[in-house]
């Protein structure tokens, strides 16, 4: 043995001895208010978020409506009401009638690092309170919802999910809940991804607030497209990218607002738009009603337009 090198003196075992101890405490801390969601067509998973009873599950748990009913880890089942639900994050809110209900806390997403011991709970195929591990593969994905609208700040991990899972939550060590487990890609191991904490809080909050979540709508159909770089010199953009407007619904907020088929939308109340996500990024409620100015290509010319987005429909509880 090299006389100058020693021996770790924590052994395998040791480590391994603290890797359960933290996975366990993990799932007695917030594995009680798990629980197991079920519909008469289906069932997936949720976490209760409040001495209450609110609690969170995934919009495609309960999209097709009828009776809830939930089982708690301790075995009692009670019934549950949709409080409000969102297609374009795929979060849910229902309310478990019961008292000495268990509840989980929230832990701040933003401090998760890559490499992160993390754990999901939840119930998939059936086999209640299933608990797998896993480390963050990464931070800050984005992922098109079945709404097809891109939820932002996705957590990408290992923990194994499966049917079921949906809508059960994705914990820390030290039981605080980071994530909403969400989706896994089919054919794929080891791509799974869970709607961050930091999001879910705000649509929880105004999902309770409101019983849905309110944003702003113009009514056109656009896709990306690039600015050519002598068009770009012309008009002085900084931009290599905008939307190009391929139809406008008639009487929208667009329409009225003097966009047509054919335009390239370069930036939305100041901010650049350099593809139909970050237009519907910014179509947030607060706008509602605002008049915004929209910068656009228009056969080569840069012009300016000013809509004044109304609410869009959202889905009803």
């Amino acid at each position: 043995m090299n006389p100058g090198h020693q021996s770790n003196p924590i052994s395998d075992d040791l480590l391994l001895d603290a890797y359960s101890r933290a996975v366990i405490e993990a799932v007695e801390v917030a594995g009680p208010a798990v629980v197991r969601v079920e519909l008469k067509e289906g069932a997936g998973s949720g976490v209760i978020f409040t001495p209450d009873g609110f609690a969170l599950t995934n919009n495609h748990v309960v999209e097709r409506g009828g009776p809830l009913r939930v089982t708690l880890p301790d075995g009692r089942t009670m019934s549950a009401t949709l409080i409000g639900r969102d297609a374009d994050t795929d979060l849910a809110v229902i309310r478990v009638s019961g008292s000495s209900l268990p509840w989980a806390r929230f832990g701040d997403s933003r401090r998760l690092r890559v490499g992160q011991v993390v754990v999901a709970i939840g119930n998939p195929y059936g086999f209640h309170h299933s608990v797998t591990t896993g480390v963050v593969s990464a931070v800050g994905r984005s992922l098109r919802s079945r709404s097809m609208r891109l939820i932002e700040d996705v957590i990408q991990t290992d923990a194994a999910l499966n049917p079921g899972n949906s809508g059960g939550p994705l914990v820390t060590t030290a039981g605080d809940v980071v994530g909403i487990n969400t989706a896994i890609l089919a054919g794929a191991q080891g791509l799974c991804f869970s709607i961050a904490s930091n999001t879910a809080r705000f649509v929880a909050a105004r999902l309770v607030r409101d019983g849905m979540i309110r944003r702003s709508y113009v009514g056109i159909v656009g896709q990306q497209t690039p600015i050519p770089r002598a068009l770009a010199r012309a008009n002085q953009l900084a931009v290599s990218l905008g939307v190009l407007v391929a139809s406008v619904e008639p009487g929208s907020p667009a329409a009225v607002g003097g966009l047509q088929q054919g335009d390239v939308i370069l930036s939305l109340a100041g901010h650049p738009i350099t593809g139909i996500d970050d237009l519907l990024r910014r179509l947030t409620d607060e706008h509602i009603g605002t008049p915004l100015e929209l910068t656009i290509l228009r056969r080569g010319e840069r012009r300016q337009c000013v809509i004044v987005p109304i609410e869009r429909k959202a889905v009803a509880a």
